[in-house]
């Protein structure tokens, strides 16, 4: 069958060429408070640490904690670490982290004025237009990973959702394999536990190819570490920094302090006590293994007065990404922050709080922005239709961190001759040569006026977010993968489901 000239026409338009793996934050970075007060902030939470101390539930954390030089109180489970020993932990915490992807061109390097993004993550829910709210399945974790693959703008796999239909000692296989087989970013790996631990580890070293030598020489995965507030590290989550710090792989240190409830009613005291947590686990990475990866990290925002529920993408949300930025540069970490949005739909609700995070974020300078996609009822639900709405912002920041500047084309003087006053510019070559390539492409926003949008079906931009999610779904896994690494994968986690798994202990 022939094309007719149109189709042919559109063949052979110029590709407009985007690159958006590499990304360097080009906002200058916002304060919230005058750098002496930050420094009042730092010390406060020095003095904490070393007067009132947290609680360290793990006993190998505690044991780790007293031989560096830590004082503890075994009855109380307390530990009280010297401003020293924080310090010489922070000395050796590195700068910049190179973590590998599962492709060359998929690795990242977690450090100070770089920027990854991540999509909404950690719920135990998904929905869609099509089939409703419901809990999380395998199916779900399957198809939000490809979408993760699809939108370079994404960086890194968070844990999306929780697919609930397979057993918890079994659930770590899944997520893993389809994190090396449907994606070729960064992987996340739960700390559930030193046996699930160990076993993700195997799998990818496995997978990718390595020695054990080789795995633990760089960092090719990482997890998230969430303090839980005020003031303690639980059993999982101070064996997973142990864990991780051993093997060489990454922890993002994130306390969630939420204002008014598990923190401080101001931004100040909630910060600083969030700051005051991230020291404490920091440390305990680099007292396990000198060197070790690790990223400071929070999430602070505060919480409805009326009901208590946690809001996000409020101006005090933004004002402690604020906050948290001055104090990671203050110690000189790569951080993560977070954007988010307590809407119950993917409405102008949802959008409003989910962009005004994610702005807050970037004024911050943070390293990784987590939740900055799809993420609803905050954090119990994943939306399909939201991650693709939120794409579109994040492509569109993706563009203003990939602007560059030209020396003379790009100042139009040639068109600017051409054109006579009052006349316009659409004809001019300066234009005819880029008008194709020279504008961002939308990816579900709709410019046709409102008679032709109306012509068209009168479609909103969410049934048109369904419809490019379907779309995406719809095509082959773009993912190169080994069919002899697959296999001994599928082979690894036969014989391990059927030696009964991994209970998520430590």
């Amino acid at each position: 069958m022939r094309k007719g000239r149109k189709a042919r026409q559109a063949d052979d338009a110029p590709k407009r060429k985007t690159d958006y793996r590499n990304l360097k934050n080009p906002f200058p970075p916002m304060k919230a408070f005058s750098d002496d007060h930050i420094a009042k902030m730092h010390e406060a939470a020095l003095d904490t640490l070393e007067n009132l101390g947290v609680k360290v539930l793990l006993p190998a954390a505690r044991e780790t904690f007293r031989q560096g030089g830590a004082k503890v109180d075994e009855s109380t489970e307390m530990v009280y670490i010297g401003r020293d020993i924080v310090q010489a932990a922070l000395a050796s915490a590195p700068k910049s982290i190179p973590v590998a992807g599962g492709a060359r061109d998929r690795d990242i390097v977690l450090e100070l004025g770089n920027l990854c993004f991540q999509p909404g993550a950690g719920a135990p829910h998904a929905t869609d237009r099509i089939k409703g709210r419901r809990p999380g399945t395998w199916s779900d974790y399957q198809d939000l990973t490809r979408l993760t693959q699809h939108f370079d703008v994404l960086h890194m796999v968070p844990p999306l959702i929780e697919p609930q239909d397979i057993p918890i000692h079994l659930r770590h296989y899944a997520t893993m394999e389809a994190q090396m087989t449907l994606t070729d970013k960064v992987p996340f790996v739960f700390s559930r536990g030193t046996p699930q631990v160990e076993q993700s580890f195997e799998m990818l070293r496995d997978f990718r190819g390595l020695s054990d030598a080789e795995f633990h020489a760089g960092a090719q995965c990482y997890t998230i570490i969430n303090t839980n507030s005020p003031r303690t590290i639980d059993i999982p989550m101070a064996q997973g920094l142990i864990d991780f710090a051993k093997a060489g792989q990454v922890s993002i240190v994130t306390p969630f302090t939420l204002m008014g409830a598990m923190a401080p009613i101001t931004v100040a005291g909630a910060i600083t006590l969030s700051h005051t947590e991230a020291l404490a686990a920091i440390t305990l990475t680099q007292l396990t293994k000198s060197g070790a990866p690790v990223c400071y990290g929070t999430f602070t925002s505060n919480v409805d007065m009326k009901s208590g529920a946690p809001v996000f993408g409020t101006p005090e949300h933004f004002r402690a990404s604020l906050a948290a930025g001055q104090l990671a540069r203050l110690i000189g970490l790569p951080w993560r922050s977070a954007s988010g949005s307590a809407a119950n739909s993917n409405d102008v609700q949802a959008a409003n709080e989910t962009q005004f995070g994610t702005w807050g974020c970037l004024m911050a300078g943070a390293t990784v922005i987590i939740h900055a996609a799809g993420w609803l009822e905050g954090g119990l639900t994943v939306s399909y239709e939201k991650l693709i709405t939120d794409m579109e912002v994040l492509q569109m920041v993706a563009e203003l961190c990939a602007a560059g500047e030209t020396a003379g084309a790009d100042l139009g003087l040639d068109a600017i001759a051409d054109v006579q006053p009052s006349g316009h510019f659409f004809g001019t070559p300066h234009t005819m040569e880029r008008y194709q390539t020279e504008f961002y492409e939308p990816l579900v926003a709709d410019y046709s006026n409102y008679g032709t949008w109306q012509e068209r079906g009168a479609i909103d931009a969410n049934t048109r977010a369904t419809g490019v999610w379907q779309d995406i779904l719809a095509r082959p896994n773009p993912v190169k993968t080994d069919d002899q690494a697959v296999g001994d994968l599928k082979d690894y986690i036969a014989k391990a489901t059927k030696a009964g798994g991994a209970a998520p202990v430590s």
